[in-house]
């Protein structure tokens, strides 16, 4: 019993950080209708760059630990709000005015790029941080086993947790979000409206890169360390979570995500981990397919 509770434990871990990315991506994608693989290029291109301006404060300017993971913080979500930007401004903004189906294929480019980016700015060498706050807390125990979560774990968990919740709150009680609700179901009645859907649309972006890059140095502090290809890996699995959640109101993928990384957790517990990615997939596009039927059927009939 203590076993299960462990990898529960694990699995709030994982669902804070696929919680969080897919609250994010639904910002953008409920706009964009489009698949934006350049997202998860963000969360790992952020995780990395991090590392890499961590590692240049100890090294370089002689910070102490507190101060140099504060650094590479900062760096970070500046970079993830200066690449949301330049995003959705330069790349995403003209394909949806002009040629919204190509989105996929830029937004694949992009990903390609920063994740060479992430590579030659670490002249492919990989940088790990030393173990923070690996202070076990236990939740219960006996005499053969101990379920904990480390002090790392529980913040994360808890940052996450307080963005996905102000950021749904700020959405449902604020001039933007009601913006945003009008924008994501019908943008052109919404423009005849008065709203300003250049800035709604950029400004969602910008929040869901944040999002991005947030998660990603949460992911980072925690692993020690983020590979070079972990963007798609993670991209494509929000992407499928968010698309069987659905894109009008963030909350439910966030939701239906943090449920994937439960049941990710539970499947690494129990079964081959070398399958486990396999199995996931597989579970995702079936219950892809089936919310598809379920929402065509009423048209059908």
């Amino acid at each position: 019993m203590l076993y299960f509770l462990q990898q529960l434990l694990n699995g709030i871990h994982s669902a804070a950080i696929y919680g969080l990315l897919a609250f994010g991506y639904a910002l953008g994608n409920g706009l964009l209708r489009r698949t934006n693989l350049a997202y998860g290029g963000i969360f790992a291109f952020c995780g990395q760059t991090m590392i890499l301006a961590a590692v240049y404060g100890w090294q370089e300017l002689w910070l102490t630990l507190p101060v140099t993971v504060a650094f590479g913080i900062a760096v970070a979500m500046g970079y993830a709000a200066l690449l949301s930007r330049v995003l959705s401004r330069a790349v995403l903004a003209p394909l949806v005015e002009r040629s919204p189906n190509t989105i996929v294929a830029a937004t694949l480019g992009v990903l390609i790029v920063l994740m060479e980016l992430s590579r030659i700015s670490a002249d492919t060498h990989d940088y790990w941080l030393p173990p923070m706050l690996a202070t076990p807390v236990i939740f219960a125990s006996n005499s053969v086993f101990v379920a904990t979560l480390t002090v790392i774990q529980l913040i994360n968990v808890a940052v996450a947790a307080a963005v996905v919740v102000a950021a749904t709150v700020y959405l449902s009680r604020s001039r933007f979000g009601l913006c945003w609700r009008a924008v994501a179901d019908d943008p052109l009645a919404a423009q005849f409206c008065g709203v300003d859907i250049g800035r709604v649309f950029h400004g969602a972006l910008l929040l869901g890169g944040l999002c991005a890059g947030l998660a990603g140095i949460l992911a980072a502090l925690y692993y020690g360390n983020l590979g070079f290809g972990a963007g798609l890996v993670y991209g494509i699995k929000v992407l499928f979570v968010t698309a069987v959640g659905g894109y009008c109101s963030p909350p439910n993928p966030a939701t239906g995500a943090a449920v994937f990384g439960m049941v990710e957790s539970l499947w690494a517990g129990y079964f081959p981990i070398e399958w486990r990615d396999a199995w996931m997939y597989a579970l995702l596009a079936a219950l892809l397919v089936l919310t598809a039927e379920r929402r065509d059927a009423p048209a059908a009939s």
